[in-house]
């Protein structure tokens, strides 16, 4: 490893460097911004300790050494290389160059334990300390106590396994250095074989491509275990996540499987491992990121098509969504997505053509001197939109161009969002949309609906999510005419806003239904602004073509499922699993999240106990419902006087070994309670106070249940789920007298009148024996049977009765009578 001069060393060496001059064992460097890392040259060599200063250091990415950038060159002294990420030309021990070995490094901080006596590593906390606690491989993840017993003495292997993950890691023997061909001195008949050799070579994709000389080619070993990953991470969506991710996925990984896409895209990468067999890609970005990778692959027309996975760092993330990959990346392990990588479904997405023409029908005076005579991409993956969105869109655009530094967060993006939405509003931008298109749809005519219902945004649709998870097509089961929607059936929807249908699908709304087809032909006679995938411009007037193109594969995250305990003779499995639910705060998660008994043992607050029966297989967002619920009323709580839950708590994951980790709320439907708790259930509030000053109420202010109700109806949730106790979503809501939430569980769900088997009793039993007037009355006016009797044999109306409420005893009675009436006239009718 060449040594680095000090001017060099000011900027981080993140880049992999694939030229001829690539060091072996060469580090890559990425600023640090934990100063109690220590330098690992050791007192003896560390530079920044005699001279007493504090300076930066830097941390490598795929063996996690911290050095000061004073100590930089003390490093080569000491001769400590990187774990290497390739091989030089094979030699003629065959064998030998396909072995990898193990990469030791000595760690001063150590979590998991050790692989040899099972006890934890000592966690020495004092910056000063100079005892070396362990000693593990940068490959495998191994780790053993830096003692005689635990390492020294023990038969381990050089033969690395590579560790958990090893079927996903392209090993550093797949990938060889190629020296370059030396042809000066040799003569013209040798030129000339060397020639056809090279023109063969190009051919085959080895060295030699587009008549280019290449200094790394990738030679794998196939085999029907590997699934290969290439990895292209996009930094700059999403809020700026991807330098950690980059990061994380070069410790787990070959670092030469990871690709930063601002240092010349996708295209190397994809022509370098185009041979690999069974290669999966994850693209770490926004849907945009995706449909770029998309794109290089029809250009470089590899057979078959890499299946692609999705991080989501951007802020939309509609196919995320709809593949299961949630609507953002909190901070999951990478070592679980690389799992989830590995285990996914390979599904197939339809992928639509753009073809624009010039409108020679248009005015002169319907132009915009801020038009454009192309679109953005001429294909799209989620969606083609004109009208208001587009606008709303091409602000934003604009904004960001301008002053990038200010959009540098998920959650400012989206504010701006909704700012430059009101003010386009209160202008009415495309009020007149209607009048200035043409719509035809496989050979149908759409024009005149549009124009009589006046729409201002008109929707072509590929796949379930819009919007940043909204669902515009509405429920599958409302709309009879049409077939439900999916993302490889070779159908687009065609799908229209007003204005109030537009400002509704954030609460469950959606639009109205026009169209699912084959081909579209519009034809705009005015600029009109327009977006495809979320990339916006000011459209010419034009004619544009909407065809089929391809289909594209992707990898959709599997729904996991319980491992449950195999019955013996000795063991028995509990019908039943008591849970409790424990509270942390943010502080204390940021400060403790490595550390899980201390976590667990000196900053949990117990929320509630919740029983849960183990044959159910509990889905995570029925418990995130219940608790809602029942924490709001404070039933069942063990500390009333607690401050109540706000909005944005999410479940957090104890079942990992090193640490506890964040699962995204639009995750929850694929988790269930098991898998992520045993005894023990922690969620983390991000508002949680430890104490309430005197004189606040903790019902001061009440989250707002529809709103997440609605979100996890839209990300998959069933509303028709039961419990332990045969109850569903709807006798919760009863029993907390949550009107809202009863109104949108009749609406939304079908069966809402709750009529369960007759060892249960229904929700109109429990709101009538409750005096619950106004949920009486939904459920009644919702079709819920008043004749049905429960174990006692009473109806709903010797419910109410009991409870002393006459007047609503005389209502269920009079409706009895009523139902009992339309029942003899329907069965006299047949």
């Amino acid at each position: 490893m060449s040594t680095l001069g000090q001017t060099d060393l000011l900027q981080p060496n993140s880049n992999i460097d694939w030229t001829e001059s690539a060091q072996y064992g060469e580090h890559i460097w990425f600023e640090a911004s934990v100063s109690g890392d220590f330098c690992y040259v050791g007192e003896q060599f560390c530079v920044a300790k005699l001279l007493q200063k504090s300076v930066s250091r830097m941390k490598c990415a795929g063996c996690k050494i911290s050095v000061h950038v004073m100590c930089m060159d003390q490093l080569e002294k000491i001769n400590f290389r990187c774990k290497p990420t390739f091989r030089e030309p094979a030699s003629r021990a065959v064998r030998e160059a396909n072995v990898v070995r193990h990469h030791w490094v000595h760690r001063r901080r150590q979590t998991g334990k050790c692989r040899q006596c099972g006890k934890g590593f000592q966690q020495k906390f004092s910056f000063h300390s100079k005892e070396i606690v362990a000693i593990s491989c940068s490959w495998c993840k191994q780790a053993y106590h830096n003692k005689v017993a635990c390492f020294m003495l023990q038969q381990i292997e050089e033969c690395c396994s590579m560790g958990a993950h090893a079927t996903v890691i392209v090993p550093p023997t797949w990938i060889i250095r190629v020296r370059r061909p030396q042809t000066s001195l040799k003569s013209s008949k040798k030129k000339k074989r060397t020639l056809l050799k090279s023109n063969k070579l190009s051919k085959k994709g080895t060295e030699l491509q587009d008549g280019r000389w290449k200094p790394f080619l990738v030679k794998p070993l196939p085999s029907q275990l590997m699934k290969p990953l290439l990895v292209f991470v996009n930094p700059k969506s999403g809020g700026n996540q991807g330098s950690k991710v980059i990061q994380s996925f070069m410790w787990y990984l070959n670092p030469r499987q990871v690709f930063d896409l601002t240092k010349g895209g996708p295209r190397e990468g994809l022509e370098l491992y185009s041979k690999v067999p069974n290669l999966r890609i994850v693209a770490c970005g926004g849907d945009g990121t995706v449909g770029w990778i998309l794109s290089v692959l029809d250009q470089l027309k590899l057979c078959p098509q890499p299946p692609v996975a999705i991080l989501p760092l951007g802020t939309g993330n509609d196919l995320a969504r709809t593949l299961n990959w949630g609507g953002g990346y909190t901070d999951e392990p990478i070592t679980k997505i690389l799992s989830h990588v590995e285990d996914g479904n390979v599904v197939q997405l339809d992928r639509w053509n753009l073809k624009v023409e010039a409108n020679l029908e248009a005015q002169p005076e319907d132009r915009d001197e801020q038009q454009t005579t192309k679109l953005p991409i001429d294909v799209f993956n989620n969606y083609f939109s004109l009208g208001f969105d587009a606008h709303v869109t091409l602000g934003f655009h604009e904004s960001r161009e301008a002053n990038p530094e200010k959009f540098s967060s998920r959650f400012r993006n989206k504010m701006f969002y909704a700012g430059t939405a009101f003010s386009d509003f209160l202008s009415g931008s495309s009020k007149d949309l209607a009048r200035h298109i043409r719509v035809v749809c496989d050979d149908t005519d759409l024009t005149a609906k549009v124009q009589e219902m006046k729409l201002q945004c008109l929707l072509f649709l590929n796949i379930p999510r819009y919007c940043a998870g909204t669902t515009p097509w509405g429920n599958p089961s409302e709309h009879q005419d049409f077939e439900p929607q999916r993302h490889d059936d070779g159908c687009i929807e065609v799908i229209g806003f007003t204005m109030t249908s537009l400002a509704t699908l954030q609460v469950g709304g959606h639009g109205e239904r026009l169209h699912q087809c084959k081909e579209v032909t519009l034809t705009t006679f005015k600029s009109i602004p327009m977006q495809v995938d979320g990339e916006p411009c000011k459209l010419a007037p034009s004619v544009i073509h909407i065809s089929l193109r391809n289909q594209a594969n992707m990898v959709q995250k599997a729904k996991r499922r319980i491992n449950m305990p195999h019955l013996n003779d000795q063991q028995l499995v509990p019908e039943k699993l008591q849970i409790r639910v424990n509270r942390i705060s943010m502080a204390a998660y940021e400060a403790l999240h490595y550390d899980q008994d201390q976590l667990k043992e000196a900053c949990s607050v117990l929320l509630l106990t919740v029983w849960l029966h183990l044959g159910s297989e509990e889905p995570l967002f029925m418990l995130h419902l219940i608790l809602f619920l029942q924490e709001r009323d404070g039933l069942r709580a063990e500390s009333p006087s607690l401050q109540k839950l706000s909005l944005n708590w999410c479940f957090l994951d104890c079942t990992t070994a090193d640490r506890f980790y964040r699962i995204d709320r639009a995750q929850e439907h694929l988790n269930y309670v098991t898998e992520i708790s045993q005894e023990e259930l922690y969620i983390l509030d991000p508002e949680m106070c430890l104490f309430i000053p005197e004189g606040t109420s903790p019902l001061s202010r009440p989250p707002n249940l529809t709103c997440l109700l609605t979100e996890l109806h839209q990300q998959g949730a069933d509303l028709l789920l039961q419990d332990a106790e045969g109850h569903t979503l709807l006798h919760h809501s009863v029993q907390t007298g949550s009107k809202d939430i009863v109104r949108y569980l009749i609406d939304n769900g079908p069966g809402a009148g709750g009529d369960l088997t007759e060892e249960n009793p229904t929700a109109l039993h429990q709101a009538a024996a409750l005096g619950l007037r106004s949920i009486c009355h939904f459920l009644v006016e919702a079709g819920a049977s008043l004749m049905k009797t429960d174990l006692q044999g009473d109806t709903p109306k010797h419910r109410a009765a009991k409870a002393q409420d006459l007047e609503l005893a005389d209502y269920l009675g009079n409706r009895q009578h009523y139902q009992m009436i339309q029942r003899e006239d329907e069965e006299t009718a047949v």
